[in-house]
C-alpha cells in the first residue's frame, strides 16, 4: 500500500508538471501571436506620415489627484499631439477611465491637449474607456472609427494593434518614446498576461460596459464635453 501511494504521489507531480510546462508554453505561445502579428504595424512617426486615418486614439493612463498626467499618460499626449501636428489627423480621440466623479482621466487629456493649443473641436473625449478593449470597441461602435492610428508605450502597442484589427479596425500604432519608468517589471508582467486575456476575450467579443448613442469622429470634438 505504501508504495501504490509513493507511486500515485509522483505520477501526481509528474502529470502537475507537464501541466505546468504545457501552460507556460500556452501563454509565450499567445503573446508570440499577438507581438508578431502586429509588430509590422508599429511605425515611427515618419512612416505614420500620409496614413490614411480618420482619428488619432491616445489611450489613457493614471492621472494624479491634482489632475496632472502621470509620466506614462504625459508621454502618450505628446506623441498624440506631434503626431496631430505633422498632420496625419486633424482628430484627436482621448480615451480612459472617467467611470467616478472624483477620477477623470479624459478631461485632464483634453485640457492638457488644449494647454498645448490645440482646438477643443478636434479632441473628443471617451470618458468609458475602462479598458483597453472597451476603448477600442468604443472606438468602432461609438465614434464610428475605420481606420485608426492609436497611441501607447510600444508593449502595449502590441495588444492595442491585435484588438483593433480583431473587432474589424484598420489599425497602425506609434509609440511614445521609449523610457524607463518606476515598476516597469510589473507592468511588463501584467501585459504578458493581458495580452493572453484578451485573445480569449476576442473569441466571445462582450460588449463594453456603456455604449449610447453614435458620436461620429468627423464632427465636433465639444459634443463630448460634460
Amino acid at each position: 500500500m505504501k508504495k501504490r501511494k509513493k507511486i500515485s504521489f509522483i505520477g501526481l507531480v509528474k502529470a502537475s508538471v507537464i501541466l505546468g510546462i504545457i501552460g507556460l508554453l500556452g501563454l509565450f505561445g499567445l503573446n508570440y501571436l499577438v507581438m508578431s502579428s502586429t509588430q509590422s504595424k508599429i511605425l515611427s512617426l515618419n512612416e505614420a506620415i500620409g496614413s490614411d486615418v480618420e482619428c488619432i486614439l491616445v489611450l489613457g493612463a493614471g492621472v494624479g489627484t491634482n489632475g496632472v498626467p502621470s509620466p506614462i499618460l504625459r508621454d502618450r499626449l505628446d506623441k498624440g499631439l506631434e503626431l496631430y501636428q505633422a498632420n496625419i489627423s486633424n482628430r484627436l480621440l482621448m480615451s480612459g477611465d472617467h467611470g467616478q466623479v472624483d477620477y477623470d482621466e479624459v478631461n485632464v487629456m483634453k485640457n492638457y491637449a488644449i494647454s498645448m493649443g490645440i482646438d477643443s473641436s478636434d479632441i473628443f473625449m471617451d470618458h468609458a474607456g475602462f479598458s483597453t478593449y472597451e476603448s477600442l470597441y468604443r472606438a468602432k461602435v461609438i465614434f464610428q472609427v475605420k481606420k485608426v492610428l492609436i497611441v501607447s508605450q510600444k508593449e502595449h502597442l502590441y495588444r492595442a494593434i491585435y484588438i483593433a484589427e480583431a473587432l474589424g479596425m484598420d489599425a497602425i500604432g506609434v509609440a511614445a518614446e521609449d523610457i524607463q519608468y518606476g515598476g516597469d517589471e510589473a507592468r511588463d508582467l501584467r501585459e504578458f498576461l493581458a495580452r493572453v486575456k484578451d485573445v480569449f476575450t476576442l473569441m466571445i467579443k462582450p460588449k463594453p460596459s456603456y455604449l449610447g448613442d453614435p458620436i461620429p469622429i468627423d464632427g465636433n470634438g465639444d459634443s463630448t464635453n460634460d
